[in-house]
């Protein structure tokens, strides 16, 4: 088996797929797997040894009942009233686990930014752009990839909007 191979593997296999059909075939090769899972951003940056902020958080929320995914950094939180504001909606609230997985495909832990199952909205919070490489994963709590942020925002199909919670 050659290295891209290997690195393929790494990558849930519809995530692999999605790479090649956006000729990403280089990140495939970047593809990091971990033997224990990195399902937290905190476990995944000490795995990789980079910024809790270098992490890319996929998180579907679900606003007036319609998914849409927000991609965060992993040292910043959500303020689901930015989300609820930005999209218009009168309600906006954490998906569950199953609504997660029907949406992406994805298992939440392991959910990346894009090569899901259905086409969903994407707001990328700008705090990812304070960094010249991301990592997220790779459709598995176990595999992690890097990339520019403004390419993975662009990969994703996401919309740049300030939705972090602000300190107080």
């Amino acid at each position: 088996m050659s290295t891209s191979d290997t690195a393929a593997s790494a990558a849930h296999p519809r995530f692999a797929e999605a790479l090649r059909e956006l000729g990403l075939d280089a990140v495939t090769g970047r593809i990091r797997r971990f033997p224990d899972a990195t399902r937290t951003a905190a476990e995944a940056a000490a795995a990789i040894g980079c910024g809790l902020g270098e992490i890319v958080k996929s998180l579907v929320f679900e606003a007036d009942g319609v998914p849409v995914l927000v991609l965060m950094d992993g040292a910043s939180r959500v303020d689901v009233e930015r989300v609820r504001q930005e999209l218009g909606a009168a309600a906006v609230k954490r998906a569950g686990a199953d609504a997660v997985r029907e949406t992406t495909g994805y298992a939440i832990g392991g959910v990346p930014p894009f090569g899901h199952l259905t086409k969903t909205r994407v707001l990328a919070d700008r705090g990812l752009l304070a960094h010249s490489v991301v990592w997220a994963a790779a459709g598995t709590p176990h595999s992690v990839f890097p990339m520019d942020p403004t390419s993975l925002i662009t990969h994703a199909g996401g919309t740049l909007v300030d939705v972090r919670e602000r300190e107080a």
